[in-house]
């Protein structure tokens, strides 16, 4: 049997990048985009109806880590969530490599650390962190590991530090690749396929689902 960590009532944040903004609608947060943030509201709700959970999407594509920090008060902080789950970074890399635009890992643990704390301090939320990923898809990805390895590491000591969950994407991305292509899970090696998020989205609730 399986125990839902999200208590009854609880209002749960998801905040990120284009992969957690998918399309979501700005004026109805009843409509979540078509990822995984949308994936995991629908299943948790038919599978727990007596908890009448809510889900507030707040993911903005092309986002980094210095967006989530400037819109943090309205997009956090004010709602006051029970969960905050956070998927930040791949744009830090990439925009390294598009436009040359630096996110150096030191700032971008200290920034992290920075809303982890406002998170803390300001809410009585829990945190959930998911790892940023990428696939080799096209082959040029894969030289952005240079940058992306050391970031993972961070967010890996941040999680630590903050005793947040932590789902390891990278490496669910990288095993599910065993099985199928990489472009089945994320077609630019960077935005997932529906396959992609729904495997987040298993992540996510197995995650937060304790066996018992």
């Amino acid at each position: 049997m399986s125990h839902l960590l999200l208590q009854p009532q609880a209002r749960v944040l998801f905040q990120g990048d284009s992969i957690t903004d998918a399309g979501r609608s700005r004026e109805d947060d009843n409509w979540m985009g078509a990822g995984y943030a949308q994936m995991i509201a629908a299943w948790l709700t038919a599978r727990y109806p007596a908890r009448q959970l809510s889900f507030i999407n707040r993911g903005i594509g092309g986002n980094r880590i210095y967006d989530l920090e400037t819109r943090w008060t309205d997009d956090c902080i004010r709602l006051q969530p029970d969960w905050v789950s956070i998927l930040i970074g791949i744009n830090d890399t990439w925009r390294r490599y598009d436009s040359n635009v630096p996110s150096p890992i030191v700032e971008f643990e200290a920034c992290y650390r920075r809303l982890l704390e406002r998170v803390k301090t300001e809410t009585h939320a829990r945190i959930i962190i998911l790892e940023p990923f990428v696939l080799p898809v096209p082959a040029d990805r894969e030289r952005w590991r240079d940058d992306l390895d050391p970031r993972i590491d961070a967010i890996r000591r941040v999680s630590r530090d903050f005793q947040a969950l932590y789902i390891p994407l990278d490496g669910l991305f990288a095993a599910a690749s065993t099985q199928q292509p990489p472009v089945n899970w994320a077609n630019d090696g960077v935005h997932p396929t529906m396959a992609g998020h729904a495997l987040i989205s298993q992540a996510w609730i197995k995650a937060l689902e304790e066996d018992y």
